[in-house]
């Protein structure tokens, strides 16, 4: 039981650090123009207007992986073969996305993206669920 109280904690746990590693790469490859603030929302919003296509493309990944390893993390923390957790971790990292690009002018195909990429999360459950062996 305290298994699955603590899956989806986890997942989204390890789904955050992963999005955090991806997106720290990607602000080394592709950094903020000197003297810009991330925490500066009007600053931002005239930023990613004119950020280049891998910049934003960045996130995309971070969102990815963070996808991948919160439906891996949750499956095999809850170890009951259930898509539930990888589910609502997918759905908790879908609507803080969502808010994200509705709080920030992003283009359609990063809207498209954005969304479609937490379905991954089914592709980390998967990972998790074969490596998982049922005892009866």
């Amino acid at each position: 039981m305290v298994r699955k109280i603590l899956a989806v904690p986890a997942g989204l746990l390890a789904g955050g650090i992963g999005i955090f590693l991806i997106e720290a790469l990607g602000h080394q490859l592709y950094p903020l123009p000197a003297g810009m603030n991330q925490n500066d929302m009007e600053g931002m919003k005239t930023y990613v207007t004119t950020a280049p296509f891998m910049a934003l493309f960045f996130v995309i990944i971070a969102y990815a992986v963070g996808a991948l390893v919160s439906g891996f993390v949750s499956t095999k923390v809850a170890a009951d073969r259930s898509k539930l957790y990888a589910l609502l971790c997918g759905l908790i990292f879908l609507v803080q996305s969502i808010y994200m690009m509705y709080s920030l002018p992003t283009p359609t195909w990063f809207w498209i993206a954005g969304i479609l990429v937490w379905f991954i999360v089914l592709v980390g459950y998967r990972l998790a669920v074969n490596n998982i062996v049922k005892t009866d």
